[in-house]
């Protein structure tokens, strides 16, 4: 029932207040970006049209509602990270480089996003020097590691089948 430090919102005002001030302070959420939103829309739609070869770029912006320049830039990271096969001209388009089970979401996601690190400590490449000393690494990591899996555990087939 105490007052938060520095925010104008009490706890004891409201049950949701502290839910209202963070969503008010989006600065710093663990949020999925529309480029990777949009990036696992695209595979999904590629994997439950596979049979049809090549898609046109233009097919799946229609299917998707994504505008084409927006989707070719998201096609372009996904191809030269090697998720796609591109073939220019008559007949052309992208199709899936491998199985559809052989995507998982995580990998999709780390992707397009860079990091789910939920801290910038846990970011890979990065070396927290307090880490030892820090009484929340620990909670860190386990948030971190139960996305992974949890993340991990799915793949295109696997999305595929939960929309239907």
């Amino acid at each position: 029932s105490a007052c938060l430090v520095g925010s104008e919102m009490c706890i004891r005002d409201s049950p949701y207040a502290f839910q209202r001030m963070c969503l008010e302070r989006r600065e710093h959420t663990m949020m999925i970006s529309t480029k990777g939103r949009y990036a696992l829309r695209v595979l999904i739609d590629m994997a439950e049209h596979q049979t049809d070869g090549y898609i046109p770029l233009k097919e799946i912006a229609k299917r998707q509602d994504i505008s084409e320049k927006y989707l070719e830039s998201i096609l372009s990271v996904l191809s030269k990270a090697g998720m796609l096969s591109a073939l220019r001209g008559k007949g052309g388009g992208y199709k899936l480089a491998k199985a559809p089970e052989d995507y998982s979401v995580y990998d999709i996601l780390c992707l397009t996003e860079g990091t789910l690190a939920p801290v910038a400590c846990l970011e890979a490449g990065q070396n927290c020097e307090n880490s030892a000393a820090c009484s929340t690494y620990p909670l860190w990591q386990g948030l971190d590691e139960t996305v992974r899996n949890y993340l991990v555990g799915f793949t295109l087939v696997d999305v595929l089948h939960m929309k239907k």
